[in-house]
């Protein structure tokens, strides 16, 4: 239902360290052009939420985003965190934005 990758722990560790842990929300984020996407954001868990604890760090996710995302994992790359899950997000699209390349 939720897992965190070893080197997604291994970054929060080094982000944590000598900090107080708060809480990592997973929320559903607009994309703009790229459409939307899960992301992470330091919040505080809410009646509302699902949590899960992993290793010291609690993950709080809206309940209707959870049953609708199904398992969630995060993972850290180069690239920085990606969030995988059971959802399937659209494009976007594009209306006249210029970071995209193209005009409307």
């Amino acid at each position: 239902m939720f897992a965190l990758s070893d080197s997604a722990r291994t970054e929060l560790d080094a982000f944590f360290d000598g900090k107080d842990k708060s809480p990592i929300r997973v929320y559903l984020a607009p994309g703009g052009c790229s459409g939307p996407r899960l992301a992470l954001a330091l919040d505080e868990t809410r009646p509302e939420d699902k949590t899960f604890d992993d290793n010291g760090y609690t993950f709080c996710v809206n309940s209707e985003l959870m049953e609708s995302a199904g398992e969630i994992r995060i993972d850290f790359s180069p690239m920085g965190f990606s969030i995988e899950s059971g959802l399937k997000f659209e494009g976007g699209g594009c209306s006249g934005c210029t970071s995209c390349g193209t005009d409307a």
